[in-house]
């Protein structure tokens, strides 16, 4: 079996560049060996390379105290269409990389690196990645206020956790009337605006991003000097 998946392991990879696969391949049959000893088969296998290599990672990290926090999961369900195209990205395990490195930024100086690289690297991104782009930024900067979930809720917006003080429950109704704040669920509830006062639609896509990074940056958390 081990010998049939060796095998497999070169016919998938032999054209130019996969030499690199294949060795990351052999790693994780035959196992890193003991890191710190002579012995030169280990228990890879039994979790794979990547989960290993993580591991040893944060291993290492914890020993030297320098580990990062982790990141907080922030759900975004908003109708915006965003994605990586085939067209543009043709490797799936290139896409999924990109997507979850797009998932982790921290800053909006993060989403910008990520967009030289795809320039770089792709050329011009059609309107689905710029959107993308976007939603990586707002999900930054959610992340930086405390957010963790922004999903749409009949006619509002729903954002939580959110514990609003006073004077800033007066500013929501204020600049946002009609605003629910559920302070037992920590969760505040924003009308989406409509496209016209009368026979408008909700609002949606890029225009909807933006309006809700402004209810973030006016009401949720603003700047400590406006």
């Amino acid at each position: 079996e081990t010998a049939h998946e060796r095998l497999a392991t070169l016919a998938q990879h032999s054209d130019l560049g996969g030499g690199m696969a294949i060795a990351m391949k052999d790693l994780e049959i035959r196992g890193a060996g003991n890191l710190l000893g002579g012995e030169q088969s280990g228990h890879i296998a039994d979790v794979g390379f990547d989960l290993y290599v993580r591991l040893v990672g944060e291993a290492v990290q914890d020993f030297r105290g320098d580990a990062e926090p982790e990141l907080g999961e922030v759900r975004i369900e908003l109708p915006v269409d965003a994605h990586l195209p085939h067209d543009y990205i043709p490797s799936e395990r290139l896409r999924l990389e990109m997507y979850k490195r797009l998932a982790e930024v921290r800053s909006d100086e993060d989403v910008d690196l990520l967009n030289e690289e795809l320039l770089d690297r792709y050329g011009e991104p059609p309107q689905e990645v710029v959107s993308l782009l976007l939603v990586a930024r707002f999900r930054a900067r959610a992340r930086q206020a405390g957010i963790g979930e922004v999903t749409i809720a009949g006619r509002n917006v729903r954002f939580a956790p959110v514990d609003l003080p006073e004077s800033r429950v007066v500013r929501l109704n204020r600049m946002y009337p009609k605003s629910i704040v559920k302070a037992p669920v920590s969760t505040v509830l924003v009308p989406r605006p409509q496209t016209a006062v009368v026979g408008g639609r909700p609002i949606a896509g890029i225009a909807l991003l933006e309006w809700a990074r402004q209810v973030i940056d006016a009401v949720i958390d603003p700047p400590s000097n406006p």
